[in-house]
């Protein structure tokens, strides 16, 4: 009975070691959980690669970019109503002067700020949709050049 109890004690032990060792890069402050790192500031922070198959960001009290199309076809929008669709013209003139889109992070800001996922594909989403508008109405003058073609040939 004694070798038994003996026995438990030291396999209970090896146990408790194995497992503290292989999770030795897991940390936990003030109720953070840190992997990869000794000092979590945020309630999960990770230092190092993660491998997903997939991320959902949620975007509960975000404002989706519907906005652009709003206000580019109503001449307003409700969703957003501080937004004011740009011209070509006033995009160039911006990246002229600080080289990156508007509304868009400086390199600089990325390096001091790192990158919110939400925000980031909220913008971007935002671009894609004004890229689009001016896609459209660049075909739409494309076409409009041609038919001008057509009668001149004629």
């Amino acid at each position: 009975m004694k070798n038994i109890l003996v026995l438990a004690i030291i396999l209970f032990s090896i146990t408790v070691t194995a497992q503290r060792n292989k999770l030795k890069n897991i940390t936990e402050k003030n109720g953070n959980i840190g992997i990869g790192t000794k000092f979590p500031d945020e309630l999960l922070t990770v230092k190092g690669k993660i491998h997903t198959q997939e991320v959902l960001v949620d975007l509960k009290g975000a404002v989706a970019p519907d906005y652009v199309f709003e206000n580019y076809y109503d001449g307003t929008s409700k969703l957003n109503t501080t937004y004011r669709f740009p011209s070509l013209s006033e995009i160039e003139n911006y990246i002229k002067e600080y080289h990156h889109l508007p509304g868009v992070p400086s390199a600089e800001e990325f390096e001091e700020n790192g990158l919110s996922l939400k925000k980031m594909n909220l913008i971007l989403l935002e671009k894609i949709e004004e890229l689009t508008l001016f896609t459209i109405q660049q075909q739409k003058d494309i076409d409009l050049l041609k038919e001008s073609l057509k009668e001149i040939d004629r």
